[in-house]
């Protein structure tokens, strides 16, 4: 895999770590990802759903050369809902 998803893979790593899935319940972050992912938090969600549209987005041509932004992804989730400027990141809505 390229460098570009790294960020939002260490996150998502990090989270399910910490997450009761893995800490009380003892199963591995493997399978809390695939079978109990109504379980894990919502930051947990969050860094899945980013994690897959970057992947995603490595196949489109045009995001190729343009790059992605998925270190900024990473720590605007990790920061957590109300943190920073405005709701929409910069260069998106209109």
């Amino acid at each position: 895999m390229s460098l570009t998803c790294e960020p939002l893979l260490a996150a998502l790593k990090e989270c399910l770590l910490r997450s009761d899935c893995v800490v009380k319940q003892g199963r591995l972050p493997s399978e809390c990802l695939k079978e109990h992912t109504d379980e894990l938090p919502e930051e947990c969600k969050s860094l899945r759903k980013a994690t897959f549209e970057c992947k995603r987005n490595m196949l489109d041509m045009r995001k190729r050369f343009r790059g992605t932004n998925a270190g900024a992804v990473a720590s605007k989730i990790k920061e957590g809902p109300g943190s920073g400027e405005g709701s929409v990141p910069r260069g998106e809505g209109s």
